[in-house]
């Protein structure tokens, strides 16, 4: 591949002459080999989408010749739908700003925009990457803005969905097993019954408070910092402008979205991200929880609980034939981990917003963005992939629940606290049930101690 000669305020630089970006971009390209991990898609599909707006805004106000503003809205077009994504290559470590990634979508814009009207692409004529795709944005309220508006797609189109087929799996399979005693556990010890049923329907409740959380974080990222351009004055934005973009950006993605109250508040903080990445942080100690208690609910299977059976969908070990393990599960636990650690990220970054501006976006961004969309696959796994497909040991649990020397507490209202204790110790002492001893003791008849100390019936809780 050759390359072609681009400019900017520093001079010329040689470019790949296979690539839309320009001089800037390659800079950053240059300046910023940190990681090889770039802005995901939902970020430049935002970003598009911002550029898409203020072309035909900028042309509805005769601020651009038609002509350009449509090329600029079709090449935006095309960077929301993803066709233009190798094109977006500066590092996600960059400039505290994001101006590298706002100058990269700002000179790929302008460069298609110049090949759709037949110009030379490096040109920056008839379309000026700064002077007509930037016209009045600065990347100082673009980036905030399209890292609001990718956080809000994502969170709709991806996680809460996810979320809702996590919750209705666990449901559906709560009703399943409504019925199944169990042994019940508190400080991984053997505490009074419950039912498979009534743990899972737990997980499900523990899922849906996750997705009011999400959904009550949603509100805050729709004020978008769009109109405060370099410093929140708004200097080169004219009046009435970004609101006009963001009813756009709304009237087209049905997001709710709205221009912000405080446009200082809104660039020199990013406090909405480091709020909705805390509710992330949420579901992920959920998700952590629900997997790791499934995982030793089916662990086993002759030496661990073993009162469930997860789906076998691959071989455990290398060394061990017919080993099984508990993968999504797993996956779940790491992902949430990851998730927890991107919240340290982001609350880290948050806090250190400078006077009129939070010189660590796209650091925030990153994280924010990657923690909706892996807590989103990691749920829709869980879900179709191990949920979905359990299967409790009914005879195992049965046994289980009948052993379970803390059924002796249904004694309680009978006997007192120290009677049922002592009924307690000797059922331990000797291997036996607490219905056995009880009736070897005479305490109560045989009907009324099945009755009684049946594991089904004590999960309905109320004096027995």
């Amino acid at each position: 591949m050759g390359t072609r000669t681009e400019s900017d305020s520093l001079g010329p630089i040689e470019v790949p002459s296979g690539v839309y970006y320009g001089a800037q971009t390659q800079r950053a390209i240059d300046n910023f080999p940190v990681s090889g991990q770039r802005f995901p898609r939902r970020f430049v599909e935002a970003l598009g989408l911002v550029k898409w707006a203020a072309a035909l805004e900028n042309e509805a106000r005769g601020d651009l010749p038609p002509e350009i503003a449509r090329a600029i809205a079709a090449a935006a077009e095309e960077v929301v739908e993803g066709r233009h994504d190798r094109d977006f290559a500066v590092d996600v470590f960059q400039t505290g700003s994001g101006t590298s990634t706002n100058m990269n979508a700002n000179e790929v814009i302008s460069n298609r925009a110049i090949e759709l009207l037949g110009g030379v692409i490096g040109s920056k004529s008839p379309v000026h990457p700064n002077d007509h795709v930037n016209a009045g944005q600065s990347s100082n309220d673009v980036i905030p803005t399209a890292t609001h508006v990718a956080a809000l797609l994502g969170l709709r189109d991806d996680l809460l969905p996810a979320l809702e087929t996590l919750r209705a799996s666990l449901a559906r399979k709560a009703d399943e097993l409504a019925d199944v005693a169990k042994t019940g556990r508190t400080h991984l010890m053997d505490a009074a019954p419950v039912t498979l049923g009534q743990e899972l329907a737990g997980y499900a409740a523990q899922i849906d408070a996750g997705s009011r959380r999400v959904r009550a974080a949603m509100p805050d990222l729709a004020e978008l910092a769009l109109g405060g351009t370099a410093v929140g004055t708004g200097l080169n934005a004219p009046p009435g402008y970004a609101a006009a973009i963001i009813a756009r950006i709304a009237a087209r993605t049905g997001l709710e979205l709205r221009e912000a109250a405080d446009h200082f508040e809104a660039q020199g903080a990013r406090d909405a991200c480091v709020h909705a990445s805390a509710a992330l942080r949420t579901v992920a100690a959920s998700l952590m929880k629900i997997a790791n208690d499934l995982r030793w609910l089916g662990s086993g299977p002759r030496a661990g609980l073993a009162e469930i059976q997860l789906p076998s969908l691959q071989p455990g070990s290398s060394i061990m034939p017919g080993k099984v393990n508990p993968v999504i599960p797993e996956m779940c636990r790491q992902v949430a981990a990851q998730v927890m650690g991107n919240d340290v990220a982001v609350g880290i970054a948050g806090a250190l917003g400078d006077f009129e501006l939070n010189v660590m976006v796209p650091v925030i961004a990153k994280n924010l963005l990657e923690s909706i969309a892996i807590l989103a696959r990691a749920c829709r796994l869980l879900a179709e992939r191990c949920v979905d497909g359990i299967v409790a040991d009914t005879a195992k649990l049965a046994r289980d629940a009948e052993m379970n020397l803390q059924i002796g507490a249904a004694l309680n209202t009978v006997i007192g606290y120290d009677g049922a204790g002592r009924i307690v110790k000797q059922a331990a002492a000797t291997g036996k049930s607490i219905r056995e001893v009880a009736e070897e003791e005479g305490v109560l008849s045989h009907d009324d101690l099945t009755r009684l100390l049946d594991p089904l019936r004590l999960t309905k809780g109320g004096v027995i």
